[in-house]
C-alpha cells in the first residue's frame, strides 16, 4: 500500500456488512484457551497484527497452537493453568492487550520471561498492573524506565493469590489481566474497588468469557468487588467470535453522516458482549435512526445531525469515531471523561486536536474532556491526516473523506493492527452507493 491514500466522497448507500471477529474477544479467548484443560477450537477469529502478536507469543511460551488463516480458525491445546516454556523473550510490538494479559499470565509459569515492544510500548505505563501482581507474590523487574516495559518476570510456579484493594486504573485491561489469572492462584483472587471502573464493559466482557470457559466470578455491588475461586480451572470449548463492534462503528458513522444512507451490521446486536455496540445509541442521540434486531444493528442517516454532550468513559475507543461525526453535526460536541486516551497507541487527545483543526474545527481539551465545534456548514478544509501509527486515527478520519472532498490518510497500512481488510470494506460502501451518485463521480 502507498504512503498516502486519498478518500473520495460517496453518495447515499444501503449496505449490509459483517466485519471480521472482535480483537478484544479473540485475544481473551486465545489466552483462556491456553490456560484451559484440553483442546479448544476458536472460529471467526480476527487475523490482524495484534492477534498475530498474541498467537506468536503463546507459541513462544510453548503452547501448541494451529492457525488456519483462510478459515479464521484456531485450535489450541491448553496446559491447565500453567506456562509450558521455561524461558521466553516476547516481542509484543505495540499490542497493549497482549503485553498486559501476558504480564499477568507469565506469573503463573516457572521460568524467566522477558516482555518488550516497540518504542511507543516503552512509553505506555504498566505500574498499575505490576504492583498488584507483586502484592500477590510475583517477581517482576523493570529493565528500563521504572513503571514501563520492558519487563522481566521470574515465575516460581504460580501465585498464592489473595485480596487486592484496587485504586483507579488507566486501563480496564489491568483488571481483566488480573481476573483471568484468578483461577490459577492457589487461594483465589478478590479485587475490591473504591471508585468506578474505567471502561467497565470490557471487564464485563472478560467475566462473561471466563464463564464461557467454565469459571464464574462472584460479584458484590456495594462496595464493588470481584471474587474468583482458586484452583477452579478453565475448560476447553468451541467458541465463535463476534464481529468487532469497534470496527463496525466506522461504517455506522458513515451511514449517519451521509444523508440518505443506511448500514446494517450483521452478527451484532444489543446483547453483544462488546460495550462498543452502544455507539449506535450515541448516533441515535445525535439524530440518526437506529434499529436493533436479534442478529443485526442498522443505522440510518437523519436530514441533519446535532452535537451532543456525552461521557465516553465506558467506551473510549469510540471517541475518535464520534469526533468525526461531530464535524458534520450542528452545534458543538463534548466528549467527556476520556483521559486514558493519552496512553493508547498514541496520545489520542493530542492527535485529535492536531488533525481536527486541519478541517477548520475549533477544538479544546479541558482536563479529560474534548470539545469540538464544527466550522460553518460547507466550510470544512481539505486535510492530510497524520495517523501516528494509530489504526483508529486512520479508520475514523477515513470516514470524514466519505462525506468531504480532499481527505488524505497518511500511512494507511497502520489499519493492519486490527483490521487489515478495512479499505476493502470501505470500498463496499462505494459499491452500495446509488447509481446516480456513481455516475456523477465518474
Amino acid at each position: 500500500m502507498s504512503d498516502a491514500l486519498t478518500i473520495h466522497p460517496v453518495g447515499p448507500f444501503d449496505a449490509t456488512l459483517r466485519p471480521p471477529g472482535s480483537k478484544s474477544l479473540t485475544n481473551r479467548a486465545l489466552l483462556l484457551a491456553a490456560l484451559a484443560e484440553g483442546e479448544s477450537r476458536l472460529t471467526n477469529v480476527l487475523v490482524a497484527d495484534d492477534t498475530q502478536v498474541m498467537i506468536r507469543a503463546l507459541r513462544d511460551l510453548g503452547f501448541r497452537l494451529h492457525l488456519d488463516e483462510a478459515a479464521r480458525e484456531v485450535q489450541i491445546l491448553g496446559c491447565n493453568g500453567t506456562i509450558p516454556g521455561k524461558r521466553s523473550e516476547l516481542f509484543l510490538g505495540n499490542a497493549g492487550t497482549a503485553v498486559r494479559f501476558l504480564t499477568a499470565a507469565c506469573c503463573l509459569g516457572e521460568g524467566v520471561y522477558i516482555l518488550d515492544g516497540v518504542s511507543r510500548m516503552r512509553e505506555r505505563p504498566i505500574r498499575q498492573l505490576v504492583e498488584p501482581l507483586r502484592s500477590l507474590g510475583a517477581e517482576i523487574d523493570y529493565l528500563g524506565e521504572e513503571g514501563y516495559p520492558p519487563l522481566r518476570i521470574r515465575g516460581t510456579g504460580g501465585l498464592a493469590g489473595g485480596k487486592l484493594n484496587m485504586g483507579p486504573t488507566l486501563s480496564s485491561q489491568f483488571i481483566s489481566a488480573l481476573l483471568q489469572i484468578g483461577p490459577g492462584c492457589r487461594d483465589g483472587l478478590t479485587l475490591r474497588f473504591d471508585q468506578p471502573i474505567i471502561s467497565q464493559p470490557y471487564v464485563t466482557m472478560t467475566r462473561t468469557l471466563m464463564t464461557r470457559f467454565g469459571v464464574k466470578t462472584r460479584v458484590n455491588r456495594q462496595p464493588l468487588s470481584y471474587r474468583v475461586a482458586g484452583d477452579s480451572g478453565y475448560h476447553s470449548v468451541d467458541y465463535a467470535i463476534e464481529p468487532d463492534a469497534s470496527n463496525a462503528s466506522y461504517f455506522l458513522a458513515a451511514a449517519a453522516i451521509i444523508p440518505g444512507s443506511r448500514c446494517t451490521i450483521d452478527g451484532l446486536s444489543g446483547r453483544s458482549l462488546q460495550g462498543d455496540v452502544a455507539f449506535a445509541d450515541v448516533l441515535q442521540e445525535m439524530g440518526a435512526t437506529v434499529r436493533y434486531e436479534k442478529h443485526s444493528i442498522t443505522v440510518q442517516a437523519p436530514d441533519q445531525l446535532h452535537g451532543i454532550d456525552v461521557d465516553l468513559n465506558h467506551m473510549p475507543d469510540m471517541a475518535q469515531t464520534l469526533a468525526i461525526v461531530a464535524l458534520f453535526a450542528n452545534g458543538p460536541t463534548a466528549i467527556r471523561n476520556v483521559g486514558n486516551l493519552r496512553v493508547k497507541e498514541t496520545d489520542r487527545l493530542a492527535a485529535l486536536h492536531n488533525e481536527l483543526t486541519k478541517f477548520g474545527a475549533r477544538v479544546k481539551i479541558t482536563d479529560d474532556d474534548l470539545h469540538i465545534t464544527m466550522p460553518h456548514p460547507g466550510h470544512l478544509h481539505p486535510a492530510r491526516i497524520e495517523t501516528y501509527d494509530d489504526h483508529r486515527m486512520a479508520m475514523s478520519f477515513a470516514v470524514a473523506g466519505l462525506r468531504h472532498e480532499g481527505v488524505t490518510i497518511l500511512d494507511p497500512a497502520c489499519v493492519n493492527k486490527t483490521f487489515p481488510q478495512f479499505w476493502a470494506f470501505l470500498d463496499r460502501l462505494r459499491d452500495a452507493a446509488t447509481p446516480l451518485r456513481k455516475h456523477a463521480e465518474s
